[in-house]
């Protein structure tokens, strides 16, 4: 079997909880500053509602042209936003925010018009329109939350439930912190949170727990083998253990995703990015979040015992 770690490997990861735990905690709050600094979330059609447009042109029209086409429409006080669509040449996303339901699908046709008489002799096309109410978007963030939230205690639970309180609590917290990792990161670079991205932190939690119960497992093994070893070296012992699996899986979980993000297209480009973040994130909680949790947890517990036992 092809192992990159040799199998008597001892790295002691306890030590470096403490810059872990730093790193960590460094990277969730620069996400909730940026999304303070800019006033929540890059919501997209889906949650924000409105109206959005990918068209495209010839590569020769720059976006400023684009931009004078579309601020001469008169789209109220907000207008549209109109950015690039990934790197696609040519390729433009049209965002008008706030639609009205019963007006919206003749305002998207009034602009695809209108863009189409101004860009007659640039090949102007319409590739896709999306119009979302801004009650459903709200709807649909609320459902998105709660998704979320809801995978994440429940995939908890049934490590809990599957192996020890103290195993539910370290997985429940390392995937909740895998998720803020993930949200900070599309903060950080402004990518826009829509259903892909939904269902990019769903599977996060679904590829991050897998991990986070391979570890587990082999924690419990070990303490049947090893009943005398203290519990912080056996959960060491089992990481190092793991970690050649670890690596191989995760590694070509990688490639696959870094693939994505890089021939799949716009479309799938915030999905991709997220899926990226989320397996780094995912492999390392695994190890410097929900074991040194483990290990916390029984350190505290035997103290309080202690406690009770001299009082």
């Amino acid at each position: 079997m092809f192992e990159l770690i040799k199998p008597n490997t001892n790295i002691d990861f306890f030590k470096l909880r403490p810059y872990a735990f730093s790193l960590s905690g460094f990277l969730t709050v620069v996400g909730i500053v940026t999304l303070i600094y800019r006033g929540g979330p890059n919501y997209g059609i889906d949650f924000a509602g409105g109206i959005m447009l990918h068209v495209a042109v010839d590569p020769s029209v720059s976006i400023s042209e684009v931009r004078g086409a579309v601020d001469k429409l008169g789209l109220g006080d907000r207008g549209a936003s109109v950015q690039e669509f990934g790197n696609q040449p040519g390729e433009y996303l049209l965002r008008v925010a706030s639609a009205d339901d019963k007006l919206a699908g003749g305002r998207a046709e009034s602009i695809k018009n209108s863009l189409a008489g101004v860009f007659a002799d640039k090949n102007f096309r319409d590739l896709r329109t999306e119009i979302v109410g801004p009650r459903v978007g709200q709807d649909l963030r609320q459902r998105a939350v709660l998704s979320v939230l809801f995978a994440t205690l429940m995939m908890g639970i049934y490590i809990a439930f599957r192996f020890d309180m103290r195993f539910g609590i370290g997985a429940a917290v390392a995937l909740f912190h895998d998720v803020m990792v993930a949200i900070s990161a599309l903060a950080i670079f402004n990518m826009e949170i829509d259903l892909t991205i939904v269902a990019a932190l769903l599977t996060i939690v679904g590829y991050s727990v897998n991990d986070t119960v391979i570890v587990s497992d082999r924690i419990r093994e070990n303490q049947h083998r090893y009943q005398k070893e203290g519990l912080r070296s056996l959960i060491n012992r089992s990481i190092n253990e793991t970690l050649s699996r670890t690596i191989l899986t995760s590694s070509t979980t990688l490639m696959v995703c870094a693939a994505l993000y890089v021939f799949g297209g716009g479309v799938i480009h915030g999905f991709a990015f997220t899926l990226l973040v989320g397996i780094v994130t995912g492999t390392y909680s695994s190890i410097f979040i929900a074991s040194p949790i483990v290990e916390m947890w029984k350190v505290n517990a035997t103290a309080v015992g202690v406690e009770k036992a001299k009082a």
